[in-house]
Formats: structure tokens, sequence, C-alpha cells
């Protein structure tokens, strides 16, 4: 009886042009299309999640076409997925390729956890200094309350 070749792996068509977010937390795949507007653009969009990676064990990827980020996107990338690669392709080849980075301060995109702060009831930009980018801790600037991880959400 001849034996039948069973195919383990799924191919997915490379990007002509476009940017793939690779090495996600597999937990962090959906928050990173919600935070980033993946889910109302309509550029082709190929994601993955729980993916076996040699250096995370698991891991996420997320592949735009014709779509290229803004610093401050990456930044909401990096704080979310700090784990994250991001590559720049064109023409089928890769032109950039670089790990996220925490910034040291995020001005706008960031909501003050505090209830109270002045940017939760006036027309005031968020502003927060990172004082620890290994359990992410936002400082605010006006509140000086203390952002944590979990409570981080985005404007």
């Amino acid at each position: 009886m001849e034996k039948k070749k069973i195919r383990k792996e799924l191919k997915v068509s490379a990007i002509e042009n476009g940017t793939v977010i690779d090495h996600i937390p597999p937990q962090s795949v959906f928050h990173v299309i919600r935070i980033l507007n993946l889910d109302k653009i309509k550029n082709q969009i190929l994601f993955g999640t729980n993916l076996d990676s040699v250096k995370y064990g698991k891991k996420g990827i997320i592949k735009v076409s014709k779509k290229y980020f803004e610093s401050e996107e990456i930044n909401k990338i990096a704080l979310v997925a700090p784990t994250a690669t991001l590559i720049v392709i064109k023409d089928f080849q890769v032109v950039y390729k670089s790990q996220v980075e925490i910034p040291d301060k995020i001005v706008k995109f960031v909501k003050c956890f505090n209830p109270n702060c002045i940017t939760n009831h006036q027309n005031i930009s968020t502003k927060f200094d990172v004082i620890d980018k290994e359990d992410l801790k936002l400082h605010c600037h006006y509140c000086e309350k203390i952002t944590k991880k979990d409570d981080i959400d985005f404007n």
C-alpha cells in the first residue's frame, strides 16, 4: 500500500508591499489588530496566532499589505507586544527590520486610568513618563498617578 505524503505546513503568500509584525505574544495578536484599527481597513491582512516559534515557543504574526506604520502606531505595538519585530517589505524584499522599543515618554494615545485626572475632563493631551519598561508602568504628568500594564487604554 502506498503511503500518502501528508502536508504539515500551510504556505501563505508573501506581500509585495507592506509591513509584517512578527514575534507578537499570541495573547496580544487581537489586541494589536484592535489598537491599530486593522479591523477597519480594506487592505489585505493575514494573521496567525499560537504559531510555533524557536525563540518564544509560540508567537503571533500579522501581515498588512500596502500599509506602513507611523511612530505612534509602532509605540502602541511596543506597549502591548514588546517582543514584536517590524519588517517593512517593498517589491517582495525586506528593506527594514527592527525590534519595537517601548518609548521613554508617551504623549496623546494612552488614557490616564485616574478618572479624576484633568485629561479625562478637559481637552488636554495625556503625557506619561515610562518608569518601568519590564512590568510597564506609566507615570502621568498631570495627576502623577501610575497606570499599570493591565490598566492601559488607548485613545
